[in-house]
């Protein structure tokens, strides 16, 4: 059974950090491309970072600079260090693991920043 579970979400000021952890548990996690999106209420999932399995990244040009996705393949964890949040950060962020046809989410976790 492939499971995904995120933590560290929570509650946070305005320029503060957070770190997002993504537990990966019933896949080969080496080869999967991992990703995180977020929704915020009211509008639709969005992408927000991915990492190949090589390493390779991309993140959305509105958490560049802010927002760092990295994987630990010895732990099957991903991980997203955000930096600088802001109140339009604030929405529920999952985890995704993609590999072919294989497409596997989380079952998200709550970030909330205050103004």
């Amino acid at each position: 059974q492939v499971q995904l579970v995120e933590s560290g979400g929570g509650l946070v000021q305005a320029g503060g950090s957070l770190r997002l952890s993504c537990a990966a548990s019933g896949i080969s996690f080496d080869p999967y491309t991992m990703a995180w999106y977020r929704q915020a209420p009211g509008k639709e999932r969005e992408f927000v970072a991915r990492i190949a399995s090589g390493g390779g990244t991309n993140a959305a040009d509105s958490v560049k600079g802010r927002f760092t996705i990295s994987r630990d393949n010895a732990k099957n964890t991903l991980y997203l260090q955000m930096n600088s949040l802001k109140p339009e950060d604030t929405a529920v962020y999952y985890c995704n693991a993609r590999y072919f046809t294989s497409n596997f989410w989380g079952q998200g976790t709550q970030v909330t920043v205050s103004s």
